[in-house]
């Protein structure tokens, strides 16, 4: 059955690939993004602006912001000024428009916001160190996530808030880094991402 979504960021590989498989299943897709509707998620007015323009309820919130910056190799390569910009991007915009969320999702009926999160912000399998920025933006998103959860299953009962590792995708955004990581293909994560989706239960939420 078709279902009514929400991509945020669909102007990235990654969120372009997302709205590509949903329309081509025959779902409705609304996109928003910097280039086509000037989201700047680091800025609380513009997202505010964007966002309450926008009518739901959607079935799927899929936000897909996200910047790489520099990833450093050593704590004396860390920038203040290029850090705060990493976690502007990754964690508290992503944060701003969570706080739209509630109010585009249906209050019953399965609904799920996904967010595009990095397996390098879990602190448990950080095995090798370096990339301090980013890898802080994705661990400090994904405790924003998951107190996200905690509080839309409060008034949205059968919601499902998550987040979502990609793995390592074949985009301008990881070309100069992704080294000796096995990469999948945008819409090779796109498919993996919409058959997660697809397949999660309150249970996952969180």
């Amino acid at each position: 059955m078709p279902i009514r979504a929400l991509v945020i960021g669909a102007s990235g590989g990654i969120g372009g690939a997302v709205t590509a498989a949903l329309r081509t299943r025959g779902d409705a897709v609304k996109t928003l993004s910097r280039s086509e509707d000037g989201l700047d998620v680091t800025d609380a007015a513009s997202v505010a602006r964007v966002l309450d323009r926008v009518e739901g309820p959607f079935d799927l919130i899929f936000v897909a912001v996200g910047v790489l910056g520099t990833p450093e190799k050593s704590l004396s390569a860390i920038d203040a000024g290029a850090m705060a910009q990493v976690m502007a991007v990754n964690a508290i915009g992503p944060a701003l428009i969570l706080r739209h969320v509630p109010r585009l999702l249906p209050r019953k009926g399965r609904s799920v916001c996904a967010v595009l999160s990095a397996r390098v912000g879990s602190i448990g399998d950080n095995r090798i160190g370096g990339w301090y920025s980013y890898r802080a933006s994705k661990a400090a998103l994904n405790q924003i996530v998951h107190g996200a959860a905690i509080e839309l299953g409060r008034s949205h009962k059968d919601a499902i808030t998550v987040a979502l590792h990609p793995g390592t995708v074949e985009t301008p955004f990881t070309a100069e880094y992704a080294g000796h990581h096995r990469t999948v293909t945008a819409e090779a994560a796109a498919d993996n991402l919409t058959r997660v989706i697809d397949g999660l239960t309150r249970d996952d939420s969180g």
